[in-house]
């Protein structure tokens, strides 16, 4: 008995000394593990980013590359609605800047495995928008190598826009990677206003005998008024924005008339276009009506025409207006002049 527990005695020491051995070792086992994950991570984004400049991602890849670690990598992504269905014009858009910065990363000199371009679709990976609480699109993130993203992380789309030279400026304050946009060529502007001169320079080499058009006051006005119509039923806003041209709603049917008052439709903006040609149809008349010196009966006809055009269009033209403004309290305003102006004349009777 006495023998084993001194062999016992004599053991105990050794076993301590070789479990403080086992505690103080490194972990180069997970380590390891963790370094080739990293690796084949990255190694995988670079061969996405070899075959597109921008990786198309769905929920499974976006969380095993870009929401878990390992990571040494930032990457920039634009969730968006790209399919025809959703009829978000404004994501096509803002797709081509950030493909034209997604190009002209890939292909500088400074390219490497620090930055990656990817796009999450909504019907590609539309469990990724509930993971993020994201109802609007499109909205550019930014995720980086170590931590969470901040609010700033998420680009100012509303306030800046889309266009490649803000968001490279955003990635250069974000990640600190200078990227220097580089554009495709486009020569459609040129080759129209080339073709518009020659059309004009045409018209009038073949009325070389006969320019006494160029003095028509009426012509020039028809088009000053045509270019009016055009900036006041708002087509810029269409050139730049890109509204639908409808919108097909499955309980009201197809709407013509955006309800909110910060955008629009093509087919409202004809609309106006045509209400403000009407209205202008009956100013002229009226306006011709109390000028000209032609038969009296007529002259009646031509002023009631011109004043039922009047009315009735800029009557429309109020009830949609009335319909964007939906806050614009026109009654109450009106009744409050009335009693502000019974006010004022009691007063000035009582003095």
């Amino acid at each position: 008995m006495a023998s084993v527990w001194a062999k016992t005695s004599v053991n105990l020491p050794v076993l301590s000394v070789f479990f403080l051995l086992l505690l103080c070792m490194p972990p180069g086992g997970g380590q390891k593990k963790k370094e080739n994950l990293l690796s084949e991570k990255v190694d995988q984004m670079m061969e996405w980013s070899s075959r597109r400049s921008v990786v198309r991602m769905n929920g499974d890849k976006f969380r095993r590359f870009v929401k878990a670690p390992p990571r040494n990598y930032s990457v920039i992504v634009m969730f968006t609605a790209l399919q025809p269905q959703r009829q978000c014009s404004v994501c096509r858009q803002a797709n081509e800047e950030y493909q034209v910065l997604a190009n002209s990363w890939r292909y500088s000199s400074a390219f490497s495995n620090k930055l990656f371009f990817t796009v999450v679709d909504y019907d590609e990976g539309a469990d990724v928008f509930q993971q993020l609480n994201m109802n609007s699109a499109p909205t550019f993130m930014h995720f980086p190598a170590k931590g969470k993203p901040k609010r700033a992380d998420t680009f100012d789309l509303q306030r800046i826009g889309f266009a490649s030279e803000q968001l490279a400026k955003w990635i250069a304050d974000r990640t600190d990677v200078q990227i220097r946009v580089f554009r495709p060529p486009n020569y459609s502007g040129t080759i129209a206003l080339a073709l518009l001169v020659s059309l004009v320079g045409g018209l009038l080499y073949l009325r070389r005998n006969n320019l006494e058009f160029i003095y028509n006051k009426t012509g020039w006005a028809m088009a000053a008024l045509c270019v009016v119509f055009a900036m006041t039923s708002g087509q810029m806003w269409n050139h730049i924005r890109g509204p639908p041209y409808a919108h097909k709603n499955p309980q009201n049917g197809q709407s013509y008339i955006h309800g909110s008052s910060q955008a629009q439709f093509v087919a409202e903006s004809h609309i106006i276009l045509l209400l403000n040609a009407a209205i202008t149809m009956g100013m002229v008349l009226l306006n011709e009506a109390a000028t000209s010196k032609g038969d009296v009966g007529k002259r009646r006809i031509i002023c009631l025409v011109g004043l039922g055009l009047v009315v009735f269009f800029f009557s429309f033209l109020l009830s949609i207006f009335r319909s964007k403004y939906h806050g614009y309290p026109y009654r109450r305003n009106l009744k409050r002049r009335s009693e502000n102006g019974e006010q004022s004349v009691v007063e000035e009777k009582r003095s």
